[in-house]
């Protein structure tokens, strides 16, 4: 398994579109690690009475209404932002992986119900439901917040997972597992999981991009990371009476928000690619 996830990986940097989208979230992900030690505090608001002001050598990105550096808070907000992302999306692949392949290798009526609650779960629109949990709190946690978030985006993921165990269970391979032995537990987790890793890694890769955008929307409402927590959405939103006389306010944390989802939608089109034998 970790030789194909390293040649697909390998065949994936080898896409310029793969290439780009690694480095350009590798040097977001850089600069949120060192922010706290290179750049001031986020917090710090060291002339109030001052306000906005636009960039400059002392604060390349300017500073917002507060007075406080917009660069160390946009760093600040990534890492934030991306650690969100990477743990909601790392439960809602457990989640949705778990039920797919229970669903896809178990079939009959376990089946039947576990796709039908899929079915229901995707009628309902995400946001309406997220937005539905998060009015019941006033200050969500943000471990609340990722739990949410991870809790509902595992649907599309079960139903990809299940179209993979139900194409590979029927293999020569995983036949020849089973005839000599092999039960359930290790079928799933040493034939059929390895070989569905592939498309997980594309839908992992959107999913990020999703919930990264889902979580600056969230707190461009009010509904997500609540302040002082810095967040590019609630950047946003802090700049909102500021869009005409300041507009690097909202300029650089969207910059961010654009950036990262491109970067992993780059990323995501050059695993699909490396997947696709026609691309390649």
């Amino acid at each position: 398994m970790i030789g194909s996830l390293v040649e697909l990986f390998r065949s994936a940097w080898g896409h310029p579109s793969g290439r780009a989208g690694a480095l350009i979230l590798a040097g977001l992900a850089l600069a949120s690690l060192l922010a706290p030690a290179v750049l001031p505090d986020p917090a710090a608001m060291p002339d109030v009475v001052a306000g906005a002001t636009p960039p400059s050598t002392a604060h390349p990105f300017g500073t917002d209404h507060l007075n406080r550096d917009i660069l160390a808070r946009v760093a600040n907000g990534g890492r934030i932002s991306l650690a969100v992302a990477t743990l909601a999306v790392t439960l809602s692949l457990t989640m949705g992986s778990l039920v797919g392949l229970v669903a896809g290798y178990a079939g009959g009526w376990a089946d039947a119900i576990l796709m039908r609650i899929v079915d229901a779960a995707l009628a309902v629109p995400r946001l309406f439901v997220i937005l539905l949990l998060l009015v019941v709190w006033e200050r969500i946690p943000l471990a609340a917040l990722v739990l949410v978030l991870g809790t509902t985006g595992w649907f599309a993921t079960s139903r990809l997972v299940r179209g993979e165990v139900l194409r590979l269970r029927h293999e020569e391979f995983v036949l020849a597992a089973r005839a000599l032995g092999s039960g359930p537990v290790r079928t799933i987790t040493r034939h059929l999981l390895p070989n569905a890793a592939g498309p997980l890694l594309v839908a992992a890769t959107l999913g990020v991009g999703e919930v990264i955008l889902l979580e600056a929307g969230l707190s461009f409402l009010g509904l997500g990371i609540q302040p002082p927590t810095p967040s590019w959405g609630g950047m946003v939103l802090d700049s909102r009476p500021l869009m005409v006389t300041a507009p690097w306010t909202a300029i650089f944390p969207g910059a961010a928000i654009v950036a990262t989802v491109l970067a992993v939608n780059l990323i995501g089109d050059a695993l699909q690619a490396a997947l696709d034998p026609r691309q390649r």
